[in-house]
């Protein structure tokens, strides 16, 4: 939702503040409205709703002449289920007769020897017969013929469905007109055609014909008076009268002759014939591997790299293709030395396959080693302890999990396991190793290792099976046979399926099956895993939520120094150019709320008090639904998070932040499918949460909760800017490529989606920079000082990021090439010392990022100077420099032979970048 003309309008900001590369949702035609650019229609065209072809070409003009590259995020594996989608409604036209029939992943498998296979098109708002009988679904006749109509949806008729309407009442024609008349005659040979031209023509000469068709018969329709009032007739015909069920008989009868089947939307949970994007029936997944496909949805993104405006890429959803390393292989032959980065989610201890032609991942799992930085290990019992006393919560978080996935597996998910587990039946009966096995048991066993799968997918794309992925399915079948014992006979078979196992005697079809079996689950492991912690865990689990993240895992809580410093080697070692990423699009919230929320890690007694204190403010506040207080202590454990990690630090973002905390609260009680869900509202619920909310924030000003909240939360904002600032230093200067997300070089108190895709208030950013940048050059130390008393503007953050982006631009190659030196600190606070090296031809930079702030000054102190870091010093490698300049403040740093100490090069910022020759 933001046009080529407006991106154009702050290239030049985005250049003076340093970014090297503009960072784009995708650009390709959407569906129409689209406001992110995911639900592709037409990948081969630009998207017209974002500006025409010259504002596209005068916005790659201004990127280059600003010597900036453009990254851009592309979609091979879905496209939107839309009208627009031409691709798609080929199909729905012309079945297996289309051009691009196999260019979607629909399972066309026939539901019984009398009943053909129709992609289902669960994209009714009721049940069908409802909607059928309400008048909602409403037949057209336009001169590119006839289509169903739904709102804003409109679908075609296959052109053997014109029989049908043709023939209704014929006779009053014939009657009106004889036999004999030219038009009449014409008729006769348009049935003809249409009940022939599909047995008599393929490919293109049936496209011919289906044209030749509507062209003949629109021609009658608009030349002959009586044949329009025919046709006219029939469409009211068909399209009933409510009130009257018997009069949709017509319109029902076309319906269920079309190749696909127009269902309630719900429906697509338990019958989905087709792969989607994760759950949404609106994107459904295309064939990618298949390389006609291939070809033809990346013919404008490689000829876009051809020419130079694109200079990277980013593949939304590696996870969902049929076979990543495939398609990541073609993607490399077409694109050359492209930068190439994948939105791929992994666990702490996973790692890319090796042999992937990219340069690593869009950044979550950087993320979630810096932020799990600055949550503190040593009060991990003691918020734990509280939050199951307070929310009588006591399962463990892995327990949680796989219940969570097998919620999904029931529910959201369910047709698409259905559909796997019959595919498995389908294999078990082809040798009499597995005849004997039901389909109820083998989905009973395939559902618990899915449930207990214990990372986003495997690779196995061949008979070889990698130790990873092996250790992996290892792991499942384990815990699975833990928890139903009773189909151990099972999971062995699933087990050697999984692993390529004892298949020496099948036949090479037979082989292919089980391969197809393995790659089909592999595409489903991800989206499960995505919907039951993501999308679920992730809101009922509320332990600390700063935590709760993608590609986190909130049951480990926090990471420790030399575990980020591993990760950081291997990182140069192997993913050099990987991305950094503290926000994006799909996070759970903004980074400088996680960085607030961390705080509660320190101040968990205080925290714990306060919870309590406000519980009891509040309890009259609640509405009682069935004898019960809403929200559950669970939800309002969740709300006083949210309120502290989200509250604006200006009064007159109020009242707009109690509507967003109040969309936020809905859409978080839905995902967390305990008391209401999407697929299952509950309102009584819902608004009795929203009646909670607006009670406990109502009037400000004499409100007695916000006169207890308001002061802690202060406090724990001001820790929460020092933890903010340490971020950005550890973002930009850690191995790899620092991501920026849009506006974020203002604090990021975001919520999730919607609310982080708010428009971006860039002319204040603009002027704001170019103040920072007059000052600069005056006195650096009294803009310091000046930015840090007003540091709720934002300033300060912006300041801190336009001195680290110049720094990586002076010092390019230290930055992009350098090696990663862990260094040790030592002193009374070198626990809160985060400190490492980066090293390259001679130069070496130091980054130096305090944490743990709680207890070392006291709110709205800078924690500056040797009364404060008292004698913790970094040592430094032999080969150190001993003259350092601090690259954000400017000022000459001093370094014995084998020390730096802290406090010293704390003296006016509370990070430092040292760069030493």
């Amino acid at each position: 939702d933001y046009p080529f003309a407006d991106a154009r309008s702050i290239v030049s900001y985005l250049a003076d503040l340093g970014i090297s590369d503009i960072y784009a949702s995708p650009i390709f035609k959407a569906r129409s409205g689209s406001t992110h650019g995911y639900d592709v229609v037409d990948p081969t065209q630009l998207n017209p709703e974002l500006g025409t072809a010259e504002e596209f070409a005068e916005l790659v003009k201004e990127v280059q002449q600003h010597q900036m590259g453009w990254l851009q995020d592309i979609v091979p594996n879905h496209m939107a289920y839309d009208s627009q989608n031409l691709w798609l409604m080929d199909i729905l036209e012309n079945g297996s007769d289309a051009e691009s029939f196999d260019y979607f992943d629909i399972d066309w498998t026939p539901i019984s020897e009398t009943i053909p296979a129709r992609v289902l098109a669960p994209l009714l708002g009721n049940f069908y017969a409802e909607c059928l009988e309400q008048g909602d679904l409403k037949l057209a006749y336009e001169e590119n013929g006839l289509s169903i109509n739904y709102f804003g949806l409109k679908l075609p008729i296959r052109l053997e469905s014109y029989n049908r309407f043709i023939s209704n009442n014929l006779g009053q024609i014939t009657r009106s007109l004889g036999r004999n008349h030219p038009d009449f005659i014409k008729l006769l040979g348009i049935l003809y055609l249409v009940k022939n031209v599909a047995n008599e023509a393929k490919g293109r000469e049936l496209y011919d014909r289906i044209s030749f068709v509507k062209y003949l018969l629109w021609e009658v329709y608009s030349q002959n008076e009586i044949v329009k009032e025919l046709f006219d007739a029939n469409v009211l015909a068909f399209n009933g009268e409510v009130g009257k069920p018997e009069s949709f008989n017509l319109l029902d009868g076309m319906l269920n002759e079309q190749f696909y089947r127009l269902s309630y939307w719900k429906v697509g949970a338990e019958e989905i014939n087709y792969r989607r994007f994760f759950t949404v029936n609106e994107l459904i997944s295309v064939k990618v591997e298949e390389i006609k496909v291939f070809q033809r949805t990346h013919s404008l993104i490689t000829q876009l790299i051809e020419d130079g405006s694109f200079t990277g890429l980013r593949i939304d959803h590696i996870d969902g293709l049929y076979d990543p390393g495939r398609y990541l292989d073609r993607l490399r032959d077409r694109t050359g030395d492209t930068y190439i980065t994948v939105e791929k989610i992994l666990e702490l201890s996973e790692d890319l396959p090796s042999e992937w032609p990219i340069q690593g991942t869009s950044g979550y799992e950087f993320l979630n080693y810096i932020n799990g930085l600055f949550c503190c290990v040593k009060h991990q019992e003691q918020l734990t302890q509280f939050y199951s006393t307070f929310t009588r919560s006591f399962a463990e978080y892995e327990t949680l999990a796989a219940d969570k996935k097998r919620l999904i597996i029931e529910t959201n998910l369910a047709g698409d396991v259905s559909n796997l587990a019959d595919r498995l039946k389908r294999i078990a009966g082809q040798t009499r190793l597995g005849g004997d096995f039901t389909a109820y048991g083998l989905k009973r066993a395939l559902t618990e290792v899915l449930a207990f799968f214990p990372v986003y997918r495997t690779y196995i794309a061949s008979d070889r099976v990698t130790d990873a992925d092996r250790s992996v399915i290892q792991t499942a079948i384990v815990l699975a046979k833990d928890r139903v014992p009773q189909q151990i006979k099972e999971l062995d078979y699933i087990e050697q399926i999984l692993l390529r196992q004892h298949e020496d005697y099948l036949t090479e079809a037979q082989k292919s099956d089980r391969l197809d079996f393995i790659m089909r689950m592999q595409q489903l492991t991800g989206p499960l895993m995505a919907k039951g912690i993501e999308d679920t865990l992730l809101y009922s689990y509320n332990r600390l939520l700063s935590l709760n993240e993608v590609g986190g895992n909130p049951g480990h809580f926090g990471i420790s120094l030399e575990q980020f410093d591993r990760f950081n080697q291997h990182k140069v070692a192997q993913w050099q150019h990987s991305m950094n990423a503290t926000a994006t699009h799909d996070t759970k919230r903004g980074e400088d709320m996680r960085a607030r929320l961390n705080v509660l890690s320190e101040l968990s007694s205080e925290w714990i008090d306060r919870v309590k204190v406000w519980a009891d403010l509040n309890a009259d506040k609640k509405p009682k639904i069935a004898g019960k207080g809403v929200p559950n202590r669970n939800d309002e454990y969740f709300l006083y998070q949210t309120l502290v990690g989200a509250f604006p630090f200006s009064n007159s973002e109020f009242a707009e932040f109690v509507d967003r905390v109040k969309a936020y609260a809905i859409k978080a009680v839905r995902e967390a499918k305990v008391h209401t869900a999407w697929l299952r509202p509950d309102s009584d619920y819902e608004e009795g949460y929203l009646a909670f909310i607006d009670a406990i924030l109502a009037t400000p000003e004499t409100n007695p909760f916000l006169r207890e909240f308001q002061p802690f939360q202060s406090q724990v904002a001001e820790y929460g800017i020092l933890n903010s600032l340490s971020q950005v230093l550890l973002k930009y200067t850690a191995p790899g490529v620092p991501d920026l997300y849009q506006g974020d070089e203002f604090w990021d108190l975001n919520l999730v989606d919607p609310d982080n895709r708010r428009p971006v208030d860039y002319d204040r950013r603009q002027t704001a920079l170019k103040y920072i940048r007059e000052q600069i050059d005056r006195d650096i130390l009294a803009l310091i000082d000046e930015l840090f008393t007003t540091q709720t503007d934002g300033r300060i953050k912006l300041f801190l990021t336009f001195q680290l982006l110049q720094a990586r631009k002076t010092e390019r190659d230290l930055f992009q090439q350098g090696d990663y030196i862990p260094l040790k600190v030592t002193g009374a606070l070198s626990d809160r010392v985060i400190a490492f090296g980066r090293h390259f031809e001679g130069k070496m930079a130091i980054s130096i990022a305090p944490r743990f702030f709680v207890g070392l000054v006291p709110p709205g102190k800078r924690p500056l100077g040797k009364d404060v870091w008292q004698d913790t010093s970094i040592h430094l490698p032999p080969s150190a420099p001993t003259n350092w300049t601090n690259a954000i403040t400017g000022q000459p740093l001093q370094s014995s032979s084998s020390l730096l100490s802290v406090g010293e090069t704390l003296q006016d910022f509370s990070v430092a970048l040292a760069i030493g020759r």
